[in-house]
């Protein structure tokens, strides 16, 4: 009777998941759509800086592209570690180093005395941000109930979505009346304030699991997420989907910049107002895969992108803007879909999945987003359409195939 007693004392009630209506959820929820909107809108908000930092610096177009490109590749080196550092080290923790070290190295920024030093920094920021992009998903799949990630996955999305919009609208406008490093010092304070309310509103986590650190571990995880009968697809699927989004973004701007359109560079700049369709679709997507499963509604966002695609090869620009409308709702709903599925299918290194999950990401932005631009020289754009076609069936066929996997089973 006695030892009976002992024994109850030892052994502690799991602490519930995160519920949908709690304030635990809705604490939850603003705290990682902040996450994500400071991490995407300090990445992109140096694209419309471009023309201004060529003449500030006296560098080429081409050169002009590197603060953006350089982030891109260090964030995209980082997600390889900090994963499975978050696996050792905590959630939490990791991504509040992530989000304050960012904003103050934007802050910073507008101090560099060269060229050298200012890519320098963005090649920090892209390594700090890692630190959030990797572990936001891990964090979701372990604290929140399995019936209402795909919800809390998609505002965490529709977050990435709005904050890449937002980046580019607000470096733009800002550089009409301040110089470049009045628009950073802006969007860095901007930045620190948002890290202050990501540290008081995300819960501590309560299900994570420590893993050590090692060669032996990382090697375990990878062959254990690799041997997975549905995550190195969900890897293929997240490089298709964002090389098509890529691509079609980066050559848009050229074809109106030609005529018969000859729009000027401030109304292309304005045409990444259709993000906010992502906004939408990440949130409500991931809301009807809770209810109806996600292989289910996975497969039509990409026939919404494919549909959205054909539009933009008509020759009416009201035409060509639906179809840029329509080909963003599909893919922000897309990859808040597979987003949810990979951290669904992990059960042990969910840190390590999520970077590989995003590694394949931004690799797809990265290689297909630079090689459509030889279909763009060849073909213009029937040949920038005809190789993103080609990317999205690919990307059909695989999601026809993880229709037919069975969910894993829970640990």
């Amino acid at each position: 009777m006695h030892s009976l007693a002992a024994k109850s004392l030892e052994v502690s009630p799991k602490p519930a998941r995160i519920e949908k209506g709690t304030d635990a959820f809705r604490r939850t929820n603003w705290a990682l759509f902040l996450g994500g909107f400071i991490s995407f809108s300090l990445l992109y908000c140096v694209q419309p800086l471009m023309p201004v930092l060529s003449q500030a610096f006296a560098v080429s177009a081409t050169q002009s592209s590197l603060p953006l490109s350089i982030a891109t590749l260090t964030l995209a080196i980082g997600l390889l570690l900090t994963g499975p550092l978050s696996d050792a080290l905590g959630r939490k923790p990791l991504m509040l180093v992530a989000l304050f070290s960012a904003a103050l190295l934007t802050l910073l920024t507008p101090l560099a005395p060269s060229w050298e030093s200012l890519l320098m920094m963005r090649a920090l920021l892209g390594l700090a941000l890692s630190g959030l992009v990797a572990v936001a998903m891990s964090y979701l799949s372990e604290e929140v109930e399995p019936r209402h990630l795909g919800l809390a996955m998609g505002l965490y999305i529709s977050g990435n979505s709005l904050g890449g919009m937002s980046g580019r609208l607000l470096g733009g406008l800002l550089a009409e009346v301040l110089p470049w490093q009045g628009v950073l010092a802006v969007l860095g304070g901007l930045a620190l304030l948002m890290a202050c309310l990501f540290y008081k509103w995300l819960p501590a986590s309560q299900h994570f699991q420590a893993r050590p650190l090692s060669f032996a571990n990382l090697n375990q995880g990878l062959r254990l997420h690799l041997s997975d009968k549905g995550l190195p697809w969900l890897f293929l699927e997240a490089f298709l989907l964002m090389g098509g989004f890529a691509t079609l973004f980066n050559y848009m701007g050229y074809r109106l910049l030609a005529p018969p359109y000859e729009l000027s560079l401030s109304w292309i700049g304005l045409l990444s107002v259709v993000f906010l369709s992502g906004t939408y679709s990440a949130t409500q997507a991931g809301a009807l895969a809770d209810r109806l499963g996600r292989s289910r509604v996975f497969w039509p966002t990409i026939l919404l992108m494919l549909m959205g695609l054909v539009l933009t090869l008509c020759e009416a620009l009201p035409l060509i803007l639906a179809g840029m409308l329509l080909f963003t709702f599909g893919f922000f709903a897309a990859h808040s879909l597979a987003s949810s599925w990979v951290g669904s299918r992990v059960q042990q290194a969910r840190g390590q999945a999520a970077s590989l999950y995003l590694f394949s990401y931004y690799l797809g932005s990265s290689v297909a987003g630079t090689l459509g631009g030889l279909f763009w020289q060849y073909g213009h754009w029937w040949g920038v359409g005809g190789f993103i076609g080609s990317l999205l069936v690919l990307a059909l066929l695989v999601a026809l195939y993880l229709m037919r996997l069975p969910a894993p089973s829970a640990s």
